[in-house]
């Protein structure tokens, strides 16, 4: 079954519509609001990598806001525990029985911030959520519910204590992005509202949650024509082949490439993905999957100049695509 055109308007209004409410808070980022918003419709996580006070708690709070969702903060630490970020089961003496406490990561959206501060123990509870959307504590899951969606940040200063996320656990994360400062006309309006310390209050709901999963559901029904797999694939097997590269795309970051490409489509209104969308996610999807060896590194060479140099190197589909 595929979508039809008048479903594809629909969403695409509804995403337009959610995006200019999350503007309300994240003023000039309609960039990475449009990313975020197809990653939470792509049911995948978002891994942002910026300078502190860039708004990613506000971002975070607005996306669950304009869906109607729950929003839970956990600052990452170095004595942070599993049980601290999923929850813990405790006996109640009055029942007589154990009872599960929820932890944090139950919410909408949750924005583990900084998590590269916590011990790689840790680390794992929250990827193994991300994952798997439950929770399993005394060989009992609990399920976090839909929508799901985890934001985590990491700073590129101050990198002493931290433990890096191995690429292993990289590859969880559907995209990878940077917020970035606000350009000069948006910093003096920002300045001019100072007195509002809590911009996220300005979003109001659009959809209720399960409209979310619902769109999601829509989404996966965008057609992707053969031609557009085999020119993922061929950007997959060339990434492993690239003598600058010691880690390519993987399997699970093909499977992503295409959910996204899905969502990134219909969120313009188009029933079908083109090779332009697979263009478009190009970087948010692929730098934090590719790790250069080290004599690349040493040479300057970038992730964002590889990116660059598989998408010229792999032509795309010449074909008149379904439109």
């Amino acid at each position: 079954m595929s979508i039809s055109r008048d479903q594809a308007v629909w969403f695409a209004s509804t995403f337009d519509q959610l995006v200019g409410n999350v503007e309300l808070a994240i003023r000039g980022k309609t960039e990475i609001i449009r990313l975020a918003l197809t990653c939470m419709l792509s049911e995948g996580h978002l891994l942002i990598e910026d300078n502190p006070g860039t708004g990613k708690t506000v971002l975070a709070k607005s996306l669950a806001n304009t869906v109607q969702g729950t929003h839970s903060r956990i600052q990452f630490t170095p004595d942070l525990l599993p049980s601290d970020v999923v929850g813990v089961t405790i006996y109640d003496q009055a029942k007589r029985a154990f009872e599960f406490h929820e932890g944090p990561v139950f919410a909408t959206v949750v924005l583990a911030d900084e998590i590269n501060r916590a011990s790689p123990k840790t680390q794992s509870a929250l990827l193994e959520v991300m994952e798997e959307s439950r929770v399993t504590v005394d060989g009992v899951s609990h399920p976090v519910g839909r929508p799901f969606m985890v934001i985590a940040t990491q700073n590129p200063v101050e990198q002493a204590g931290t433990y890096r996320l191995p690429e292993a656990q990289l590859d969880r994360f559907l995209m990878k992005a940077a917020i970035g400062y606000p350009d000069q006309g948006v910093a003096v309006e920002l300045m001019a509202q100072a007195a509002n310390r809590d911009r996220a209050a300005l979003v109001g709901p659009i959809i209720a949650a399960q409209a979310v999963a619902q769109m999601s559901s829509l989404a996966n029904e965008v057609h992707v024509d053969s031609a557009v797999l085999d020119y993922v694939a061929q950007l997959a097997i060339e990434s492993r082949r690239n003598p600058q590269v010691r880690l390519g795309l993987s399997m699970r970051a093909c499977l992503s490439y295409i959910r996204a490409a899905k969502t990134w489509a219909v969120a313009q209104g188009r029933e079908f993905v083109l090779p332009d969308d697979i263009k478009d996610l190009a970087v948010p999807i692929m730098s934090h999957r590719i790790i250069l060896n080290a004599e690349a590194q040493f040479s300057g060479v970038t992730v964002d100049r590889v990116i660059d140099d598989l998408l010229a190197s792999v032509p795309p589909p010449s074909d008149r695509l379904r439109g």
